[in-house]
């Protein structure tokens, strides 16, 4: 057992330790790391939209790209059924255009973009699927890009879903070729 003043050192001892302790753990915590949330914008051109999400840290990063959401009637609602992407080009590769439908598809067959109702279209296959739906990616080179800047109207997306029947969902062209103009700037 210790006496009344090895107790009392003791204890001394122990707040000393605990306060030293605090105060080491104080100098060496880290600093809270930058805000990763994007900073977003959005412009608006007739049916497509350019969005641009700029990251801060270390560099900061600006990654922008242009999109449209088919909507679908779904109990009464208005559903993102369908979107579209264009990306631009990067690190020495073509921009994409990626086309999302919902996971039911058939991934035996390729999806279809076609400008218009005369228009042949080009074709890909589905690169991969997920939860959010599965994707196609298509690459846009000068030639598909010159087709697709060329459209005014009313293009569509055309797969086949688990089933085997094919769905066609409405592509609209309007603003398209504003939209690719702003991309190409940002």
């Amino acid at each position: 057992m210790l006496s009344g003043k090895g107790a009392l050192r003791l204890l001394a001892g122990s707040v000393w330790l605990a306060l030293a302790s605090a105060a080491s753990a104080q100098q060496t915590a880290p600093t809270p790391a930058p805000s990763q949330t994007p900073n977003r914008t959005t412009t608006t051109y007739a049916d497509w939209t350019l969005v641009c999400d700029t990251r801060s840290g270390p560099p900061s990063q600006k990654i922008c790209e242009i999109m449209q959401v088919v909507q679908a009637q779904v109990q009464g609602k208005n559903v993102p059924f369908s979107i579209i992407v264009v990306t631009p080009p990067r690190n020495g590769q073509p921009g994409k255009f990626v086309v999302r439908v919902p996971s039911n598809a058939t991934l035996s067959t390729n999806v279809r973009i076609q400008a218009g109702d005369a228009d042949p279209g080009i074709a890909a296959p589905f690169a991969r699927c997920g939860p959010p739906g599965c994707f196609a990616d298509f690459a846009l080179s000068e030639d598909v890009l010159g087709k697709l800047r060329a459209a005014s109207g009313a293009g569509k997306v055309t797969y086949a879903d688990f089933t085997g029947h094919a769905v066609t969902v409405p592509l609209s062209f309007k603003g398209f070729d504003q939209a690719i103009d702003a991309l190409a700037k940002e």
